[in-house]
């Protein structure tokens, strides 16, 4: 079993806990529980840092990145062992989430400078005496709160994007994750050398702690009750926010799919990881033409799949959660659903079986709330329609999937979502250009592409005056012929036409 060591900068307080491998419960590693003071003289370092930090320019910034980045990909294979045993995720997806982490952090850093830096823009028609700019500066220090789920591509989101337009960073790991949050710190400390980015452990009250301790942002992934306590302790001093919260979604199958392609993406996308992704699919629903051929070649393949020790979907990695995924099933099947495959969770497990739910009522908690299991429930629909409207049917509105040769597009633009999957899964999450993030009670705010960049930074806009107007406006010493002339101009450049 790997050992985690805390990070070496990280002050010894009378605190500790151990990070536990779900599957086991063995003890993977002892963190310090990081009281007030701790992450209050943590944010002041990164304060003292930010003007170095920012001061280094893009080229610079992009040059440690690079650093950082090559180290983290010369290294995969020990993060991912870190990583396995804290959450219990089979080895070959937790390289998957560090690849995908270390592209995004290429991205970020390769392509800071041309979303932020100064550029022009058309200062109007009334203002053309106007030199207009703008740029995007970092707003200081960022506080990051990850979650376990996705313990280093999540964060990554936001650290990396965070980092690369110019802020200093303080994160707090979730305390089932703790040595992945350390990992990273370490690794950064030894490709940088100076604390731009640190890492603070414990449990809620240090997550509460750095919401407080004067940060310029919060990003934060979680639960949506959680995110509501961030909102409220930021709200006190006006702290700005990214919640990226929980999700519902669903996956779409059109009568022309390629219905054994769409029955493999519902089966990954509803039980990898063991089911627990904020974008993972929970509720599928299929064009009656197809709904036989798609249920045949899902619970075929689900059989097959089994949650166990070195299997492909390992354990539940938060054991409260296996309570939540159990009173979803119950109630399921107490209101006349059917588990095709899987069943009711028997008490004590660590795992949780791949369960494929039918007949399950539209208001019950497996279609309304998010269960974060292997679990999902599917239902036949007569349209498109149909399936769309049930599909935004829930508060959630984070990711969605579309299955369909010919309607792809025009299903995906009537779905209320952050983000859509055509013929694929969860792909928009890998490609660093598009904006992660959802709406409702999956949050607001986007990490990754522009968008993620621009989130960590305030837009500076500068208007200078090439020449004299040729109307004053700005002026005292308006006259009343100037005012004329001014309504002349208007009326003749916007009142007219259709």
């Amino acid at each position: 079993m790997t050992s985690i060591k805390s990070a070496p900068d990280t002050a010894p307080t009378s605190d500790t806990f151990d990070s536990l491998d779900p599957a086991t419960g063995e003890v993977v590693g002892t963190h310090p529980v990081n009281d007030a003071a701790h992450v209050q003289a943590a944010v002041a370092t990164a304060r003292k840092e930010a003007e170095r930090w920012r001061a280094l320019g893009f080229a610079g910034r992009k040059k440690e990145l690079d650093a950082w980045r090559r180290l983290i990909a010369g290294r995969m294979e020990e993060l991912a062992r870190v990583m396995s045993a804290e959450t219990g995720k089979p080895h070959g997806d937790a390289l998957m989430e560090i690849a995908l982490a270390v592209d995004h952090l290429a991205w970020a850093a390769g392509h800071a400078e041309k979303v932020l830096k100064r550029r022009s823009v058309n200062p109007g028609l009334l203002m053309v005496n106007q030199a207009a700019s703008v740029e995007y500066r970092p707003l200081g220090v960022v506080g990051v709160i990850g979650p376990w789920n996705y313990p280093a591509f999540t964060p990554m989101g936001s650290i990396a994007y965070a980092l690369a337009a110019g802020n200093t960073v303080v994160f707090k790991p979730s305390e089932h994750t703790p040595g992945v949050g350390v990992w990273l710190a370490e690794t950064f400390a030894e490709a940088v050398g100076r604390p731009v980015f640190q890492v603070v452990t414990g449990f809620g009250e240090t997550g509460a702690a750095l919401t407080s301790a004067g940060v310029d942002k919060v990003a934060f992934t979680g639960s949506t009750a959680t995110g509501k306590r961030v909102m409220a302790a930021c709200a006190e001093t006006l702290t700005p926010v990214v919640i990226e919260a929980g999700g519902k979604d669903a996956l779409l199958v059109d009568a022309d799919a390629d219905v054994a392609e769409a029955a493999d993406a519902a089966l990954w996308g509803a039980c990898s990881n063991a089911g627990q992704t904020c974008a993972g699919v929970e509720r599928v629903y299929v064009h009656e033409q197809v709904y036989d051929a798609f249920l045949a070649e899902l619970v075929a393949s689900a059989e097959k799949l089994k949650a166990e020790p070195g299997g492909q979907v390992g354990p539940i990695t938060m054991p409260s959660q296996v309570d939540i995924i159990r009173r979803h099933i119950d109630d399921a099947l107490a209101r006349g659903g059917r588990a095709l495959v899987g069943g009711p969770v028997p008490e004590g497990a660590r795992f949780v079986q791949p369960t494929v739910l039918v007949d399950v009522p539209e208001d019950s908690a497996a279609v309304q709330e998010e269960t974060f299991g292997p679990t999902v429930t599917v239902a036949k629909v007569r349209s498109m329609d149909e399936a769309i409207e049930r599909a935004n049917g829930t508060r959630f509105a984070l990711g969605s999937t579309v299955y369909s040769k010919a309607r792809g597009m025009e299903i995906a633009e009537q779905l209320r979502a952050g983000m859509t999957a055509i013929n694929g899964v969860i792909s928009f999450a890998g490609v660093p250009t598009l904006p992660f993030g959802g709406v409702g009670d999956s949050g607001f705010g986007r990490i990754h592409g522009p968008d993620g960049l621009r989130e960590f930074t305030y837009p500076h806009a500068i208007a200078r005056q090439r020449f004299k107007p040729p109307i004053a406006l700005t002026t005292f010493r308006r006259s009343t012929k100037e005012e004329q002339t001014l309504l002349k101009v208007v009326k003749g450049l916007y009142g007219r036409g259709k």
